[in-house]
C-alpha cells in the first residue's frame, strides 16, 4: 500500500511538474498573490476528479478486457519516453522559463473561468490522468486506491506549494538555468517509470 501510494505521488508529481500554460498561470497568480486559494483548489480538485475517474474506469475496463493491461501498460510507457524526452528536450533548449509580468486586475470569477479553461482545455490532463495513470493503476492490483490517493495528494501538494510558495520561487525561476535542471529532472524520472513499467510485465 505504501509502495503504491509513493509511486501513485512520485508519477503524479512528475506529470504535473513540467511547466505549460496552467503552471504558468497558477505561478503567475502566486507571485502576484491574486486568487491564489481559488485557483490552486479548482486546479487540485480538477486533477482529483480526473485522477479518481481514470483509477477507477481503467479498473472496471481491466477487468472485463485481459487483453487491455499489457497494451495500457506498453502505451503507457511509450507517452512517458515521449513525455521524458520532451522535458529533455526543454532543458537543452531553455524553453521552460518564466516571465510573468504584467499587473492583474481580473475579478475572481473571470480568474476562475481561465483556470478552468487551462486544466480542463487542455488534451494532455487527459492523457496523463484518464489514460496514463489509469494503465498504471491497472498494475497496482489490490491497491489502486492507495495510488490513486498518491497522485491525488501529489496535486494538492504541488499546486499548493507553487501557488503559495510563488514569491519565493519567483526570482530563482526568472533564470532559465532553472528550468533546464527542473526539466531534466523530470525527463530523468519520467523514464525510469516508463522502464520500470515494461519490467514489471
Amino acid at each position: 500500500m505504501t509502495s503504491s501510494f509513493l509511486t501513485g505521488f512520485a508519477l503524479g508529481f512528475s506529470l504535473i511538474l513540467a511547466i505549460g500554460a496552467q503552471n504558468a498561470f497558477v505561478l503567475r497568480q502566486g507571485i502576484r498573490r491574486h486568487y491564489v486559494l481559488p485557483v490552486v483548489l479548482t486546479c487540485a480538485v480538477s486533477d482529483a476528479v480526473l485522477i479518481a475517474a481514470g483509477v477507477a474506469g481503467f479498473g472496471a475496463l481491466a477487468e472485463a478486457a485481459p487483453w487491455l493491461k499489457p497494451v495500457m501498460t506498453y502505451g503507457g510507457a511509450a507517452f512517458l519516453f515521449v513525455y521524458g524526452g520532451l522535458s529533455f528536450r526543454s532543458a537543452l533548449t531553455g524553453s521552460g522559463a518564466l516571465k510573468a509580468d504584467g499587473a492583474n486586475t481580473t475579478g475572481l470569477w473571470p480568474t476562475l473561468g481561465i483556470c478552468i479553461a487551462l486544466t480542463w482545455g487542455n488534451p494532455h490532463v487527459y492523457l496523463d490522468t484518464l489514460v496514463l495513470l489509469g494503465s498504471v493503476a491497472a498494475g497496482h492490483d489490490g491497491s489502486r486506491l492507495a495510488f490513486g490517493g498518491g497522485a491525488v495528494a501529489a496535486s494538492f501538494v504541488f499546486f499548493f506549494a507553487l501557488g503559495f510558495g510563488a514569491r519565493l520561487l519567483a526570482p530563482f525561476f526568472a533564470k532559465p538555468a532553472s528550468w533546464r535542471v527542473l526539466d531534466a529532472a523530470v525527463g530523468v524520472l519520467m523514464w525510469a517509470i516508463a522502464i520500470t513499467l515494461i519490467l514489471q510485465l
